[in-house]
């Protein structure tokens, strides 16, 4: 990957922790809506982390796990988004763009596992 793109990534994935972070800001101080969205802080947060970590790996299959747990912790962020708005504790317009750079993430991480582990065969 080059350097260009891997600096892109890392932006973005910091940038979607930020939405994360003031979307569980501007929740409703309900029991329900903060542990929800503490869920959803940790596992949209996390990512980047992931991401980062990524970067410094030691091996292909290294990498291969590092950018996989930041696979599962956009899979569970999706998961935290779609009960956040199943229980009306937030509304569709302030979740959408949030859920698709949840998708768009997913798909550019998922490319690169592949692309690696069909480079291994």
């Amino acid at each position: 990957m080059k350097i260009g793109k891997n600096r892109d990534l890392r932006v973005r994935t910091k940038d979607f922790a930020l939405q994360v972070i003031r979307l569980y800001s501007a929740l409703p101080k309900t029991t329900e809506a903060q542990v929800l969205g503490k869920q959803l802080l940790r596992s949209g947060t996390s990512v980047g982390a992931h991401y980062r970590e990524a970067q410094r790996a030691k091996s292909n299959a290294d990498f291969i796990n590092k950018v996989e747990g930041a696979l599962q912790e956009l899979e569970e962020t999706q998961y935290w988004l779609e009960l956040l708005q199943d229980c009306s504790l937030i509304n569709e317009d302030k979740s959408t763009s949030l859920r698709q750079e949840c998708n768009e993430l997913i798909a550019i991480f998922v490319t690169m596992v592949r692309t690696i582990k069909s480079k291994r065969r």
